[in-house]
């Protein structure tokens, strides 16, 4: 006789499945939705692009879906692999796990097949499932690892880059860098440093980069974003490569230097010196953050680019030479 506490007690009741009908129906309602939604808000993101991108500022807007507008070769091949390969992966990949969804609730509900299956493997579907995702993701890393290859390899005036094309071999052709910058990560600011213009080495052309104030702001640059508005701003000319040297104070933290619509986000490492480069094509203000989690100020580290013409940053950079960058600035200033 085995112990009192072994003995087998009743049986649990059997789960009733007929209440999982009702919630069943409901899903496959709101299931049904899904597709649509999906497809709508692609649509949607593509075409809130071509509205914002005929006047859209260098920054985030309220309401933006979709990237930002691209000025430069590099975001015109991130902006076609992002609307292009990549959404559309990620529509077909939703559009079928919601079929999965459907054909699950509907077949294998308690209602329709009263008597599951004992089926514990298939060995097609188990290949199916493996297979298929590899082939997705080496499609998705061709143009992803071609994007990043163009951001790190410094133009050269004869090296083509993607461009427009994310799947031709290079159609667009890029001018060796005109503009040399070192960019230093602090905490939590920049300093730049123009280290050669035009092919002559400069010295003496740095200074500080810092976030605004909301008091500083509106009394200097109202008309710039709240937490993006710095003191002084990047001064690059327009269709011009411009070369940028990224390091960090070698006792200070990570930073990451990142401009949206350039397309361009590189380490600031200490004691280490990164490059990347960028081509803007059309004059304005652009901005950016630090994108590395690099202490409390963070999030109040902001990057702010003005693309001027070549005429005014020749004035800009004489200027700054003969005087202070107060001077230079001003100088853009009554230009415009």
């Amino acid at each position: 006789m085995p112990p009192k506490c072994f003995r087998p007690g009743p049986m649990p009741a059997q789960p009733d499945f007929r209440g999982y009908t009702k919630v069943t129906g409901k899903l496959l309602r709101i299931v049904g939705t899904g597709v649509p939604l999906v497809l709508l808000t692609s649509a949607a993101a593509l075409a809130q692009d071509a509205v914002l991108g005929q006047g859209q500022p260098g920054h985030p807007v309220p309401g933006q879906i979709g990237l930002q507008p691209s000025v430069t070769p590099i975001m015109d091949s991130i902006h076609t692999f992002h609307d292009g390969i990549l959404l559309w992966t990620c529509i077909l990949i939703t559009v079928l796990v919601l079929a999965l969804l459907v054909v699950v609730m509907v077949r294998f509900n308690a209602k329709a097949n009263p008597k599951p299956s004992t089926t514990t493997h298939n060995t097609l579907v188990e290949v199916v499932w493996t297979v298929t995702p590899i082939i997705i993701l080496v499609v998705i890393a061709i143009p992803s690892f071609g994007v990043l290859t163009d951001q790190l390899t410094i133009p050269d005036g004869e090296r083509k880059y993607l461009g427009s094309n994310i799947f031709s071999f290079g159609e667009v052709e890029v001018p060796a860098p005109a503009v040399t910058i070192k960019a230093t990560g602090q905490q939590w600011n920049w300093d730049y440093e123009y280290v050669d213009v035009n092919g002559e080495a400069k010295t003496g052309l740095t200074f500080n980069s810092a976030m605004l104030n909301e008091q500083d702001r509106t009394a200097t640059k109202p008309g710039q974003p709240r937490l993006l508005a710095v003191n002084y701003e990047l001064v690059v000319p327009v269709d011009t490569t411009v070369r940028m040297q990224m390091s960090s104070e070698p006792t200070r933290v990570i930073h990451a230097w990142a401009v949206p619509s350039f397309g361009v986000k590189v380490d600031a490492v200490p004691g280490k010196l990164n490059e990347t480069w960028f081509y803007a094509r059309k004059t304005g203000m652009y901005y950016g953050q630090c994108s590395e989690l690099c202490g409390q100020d963070h999030a109040f580290m902001p990057v702010a680019v003005r693309v001027v013409t070549k005429d005014e940053f020749d004035l800009w950079v004489r200027t700054f030479e003969s005087g202070f960058i107060d001077d230079a600035n001003d100088t853009l200033v009554a230009l415009q």
